[in-house]
């Protein structure tokens, strides 16, 4: 039975939480766990970059000098690329439809995963926490620095709508980010070195680990 460690926001460790060793053997395919988190970056580009090309920049269309006679290379205006303020080549143009399906099993599969190896790897602590406890961001550093944490990447998993003062007063500790456990996005997993889930989303994480299959 893998064993999850309980603390305290003092960093006292307080108890433990077991998790059945059959949730914790299924790895998710390399392949299909990279395909899931492009996915994941591709929808959250805006693809809104637009440039403009030499039949929409604003110049004058008069030739920059004559033909012949001077010798140098002839011209044609002021709008073509070689030129300050000229059109762009082959510049970036807004794009639709771009939008990449992500299979739901898939997306399971590769959460549990993910989570599966952060346990696997003794990187998730359990948090147990009375949210109206929470009055400075102060009290959330001490916490990080009595695990060690303070400047490593951690993800802290909460049931949805629930701990907001503890939400708000870590906003100004970098590297740390909090999410609801119904909207648990597998990037952010994978970026993150270390877990931290609140004691009262515990059921929902043995849900994911039960039905990621």
């Amino acid at each position: 039975m893998a064993k999850l460690k309980k603390y305290d926001i003092s960093g006292k460790e307080i108890g433990e939480i077991t998790i059945d060793d059959k949730l914790l053997e299924y790895k998710a395919n390399p392949q299909m766990t990279k395909d899931y988190l492009v996915a994941l970056r591709n929808n959250a580009r805006q693809w809104s970059a637009n440039t403009k090309g030499r039949k929409e920049v604003n110049r004058t269309g008069a030739k920059p000098h004559r033909q012949k006679g001077l010798g140098r290379a002839r011209q044609g205006c002021f709008a073509a690329p070689q030129y300050r303020g000229g059109g762009i080549v082959f510049g970036p143009k807004p794009k639709f439809d771009i939008h990449t399906r992500i299979n739901k099993k898939e997306k399971r599969a590769v959460i549990k995963s993910l989570v599966t190896e952060k346990i696997t790897q003794n990187n998730v602590i359990i948090l147990q926490l009375d949210d109206d406890k929470i009055e400075k961001t102060k009290q959330i550093a001490k916490f990080l620095d009595a695990l060690e944490m303070q400047k490593k990447r951690v993800l802290i998993i909460a049931k949805p709508k629930t701990f907001s003062r503890f939400k708000r007063c870590m906003k100004n500790i970098p590297k740390k980010e909090f999410t609801d456990s119904s909207t648990i996005n597998g990037y952010d997993l994978a970026l993150c070195q270390n877990l931290i889930i609140m004691e009262t989303a515990v059921d929902d994480m043995n849900l994911i680990l039960k039905r990621g299959k």
